[in-house]
């Protein structure tokens, strides 16, 4: 039977395999905080991480370089860039 969604529901509900559980409880017990603080900090810390290796991106030194190239020497506008620049609305 699906859940009605609750709004401002700061709880969440996991499934998780025996095994999966008593691993988790023990690493919790050897940092001497409780399943709960250890699943969330952990957990926090990881999404976290994805999130800032999805949106940073590194370049090599040759890539580095040619970036400030064109940042610094810009090429010539083409007709596709002038034309999709003149399509744009003008500010009020």
């Amino acid at each position: 039977m699906p859940r009605v969604p609750v709004e401002n529901n700061d709880r969440m509900s996991l499934r998780i395999a025996a095994e999966e559980k008593s691993l988790l409880v023990r690493a919790a017990a050897l940092e001497h905080t409780n399943l709960t603080e250890f699943v969330i900090r952990t957990a926090v810390a990881n999404a976290k991480e994805v999130i800032e290796l999805s949106e940073r991106q590194e370049l090599s030194d040759r890539d580095s370089l040619q970036v400030m190239d064109l940042l610094e020497n810009p090429p010539e506008p083409n007709e596709k860039l002038m034309a999709a620049a003149f399509a744009m609305p003008k500010a009020p």
